[in-house]
């Protein structure tokens, strides 16, 4: 693993011979700060708090009676690594334990987070934990499903004319009083920058400032229909466009994008301090 990965480099796109022992070395990490430099973001002087918060569903290992055991797995990436992971290759490197034997489940997760946290800080002089949370089968009805709060953009019948991100659609009312608000979508919708697969999601917006037009904002989401970009990188680029066109006092995105390949990741980054999401999945999940 080397900070000059680029998504190119990665396994997405290409024939991939599944590992049958656990192997940390398929974890592929790319460094945020190309993009982010893209946006004028610099790494030392973020404009957001936040994470990016990763289900996976297909995680296995064997007991010490080689008996398969099952889990559910919640991560949480903190914004400020300067890695992301990419998503091909953390189910590769998931799906390594599959005949791995560990002694329980706590041993499992202690190797998660070792392996992550490496992997999401290689290359800084900082260092951090990844925050990982398994879930035994008998607790998986409890998963909440529940569609993001707000007021819904998606009732608004208007005409959607741009493909790729157009941050000039966007506007507020700064002649009248602000507002706190949150509103919805589902239809955001980015490809992969590698494949150019579909990436679905829904996206919540909350805010305190100017009174955003609605109109403009829902045209706003649809314009990321043709644009190739990574999930953390599509919400980073609404969280900024919104933020400088708007000007709003408080800001939060959070992105909720469709389950691939059993992972889902759902990137949320805050203007000011403030509880992490619930880790709850929408019908689309």
């Amino acid at each position: 693993m080397n900070l000059s990965n680029t998504p190119e480099q990665s396994p997405l796109g290409h024939a991939t011979v599944y590992p049958d022992h656990y192997d940390p070395g398929q974890l592929f990490p790319i460094a945020r700060a190309a993009q982010r430099a893209g946006l004028g973001i610099r790494d030392d002087a973020l404009p957001f708090f936040g994470a990016d918060l990763w289900s996976a569903f297909e995680l296995s290992w064997l007991n010490a009676r080689g008996k398969p055991q099952l889990a559910i797995a919640h991560f949480t990436i903190p914004c400020e690594t300067p890695n992301i992971i990419e998503s091909k290759s953390f189910k590769l490197y998931l799906n390594s334990f599959n005949n791995a034997v560990f002694h329980d489940a706590q041993a499992v997760r202690d190797r998660l987070v070792e392996d992550l946290s490496l992997a999401v800080w290689r290359g800084s002089d900082r260092t951090g934990r990844v925050g990982v949370k398994l879930l035994a089968p008998e607790l998986f009805d409890r998963e909440p499903v529940h569609e993001l709060d707000g007021v819904d953009l998606d009732r608004l019948d208007l005409e959607c004319t741009h493909q790729h991100p157009a941050p000039e659609l966007l506007s507020a009312n700064t002649g009248e009083q602000p507002v706190t608000e949150t509103l919805t979508s589902r239809l955001l919708k980015s490809n992969c920058p590698v494949t150019g697969q579909p990436d679905w999601g829904s996206v919540q917006i909350r805010y305190s400032g100017p009174q955003i037009d609605q109109a403009g904002l829902l045209r706003y989401i649809v314009s990321f229909r043709g644009h190739n970009d990574f999930h953390e990188h599509c919400v980073e680029r609404i969280f900024n466009d919104i933020r400088q066109r708007c000007q709003p006092t408080r800001l939060a995105v959070y992105a909720r994008y469709t389950r691939r390949g059993g992972l889902d990741i759902n990137p949320f980054r805050t203007s000011w301090p403030q509880p992490l999401p619930a880790n709850v999945r929408t019908a689309r999940q």
